[in-house]
């Protein structure tokens, strides 16, 4: 539902949705094949879910976000990662 319903944000490496909710904010991720392997999956995994945790939930209190890393992201630094998703806490507390 959140993500045919959510405002989206796109940013250079992910896709994000964002929908008002209830507090505590609830954040999933998206992390495609895009004809990867399973090592490089995890590592973008676990490192939107280490920006979601540092970078995204105190900017947000109430809302849902769903992030969806587009096959740019599998090349890109954590630094890049990281302007990423604080450009898209920002939009996410303005929109939630």
């Amino acid at each position: 539902a959140l993500r045919q319903q959510g405002r989206r944000v796109r940013t250079a490496h992910l896709d994000v949705r964002v929908a008002p909710g209830e507090a505590p904010s609830r954040v999933g991720i998206i992390v495609p094949k895009h004809r990867r392997s399973s090592v490089e999956r995890n590592r973008v995994k676990r490192r939107l879910r280490e920006l979601a945790r540092l970078r995204l939930l105190p900017l947000v209190p109430a809302g849902r976000v769903l992030l969806r890393a587009r096959p740019e992201a599998y090349t890109a630094s954590f630094e890049a990662l990281a302007r990423d998703v604080e450009r898209a806490a920002r939009e996410a507390a303005r929109l939630a």
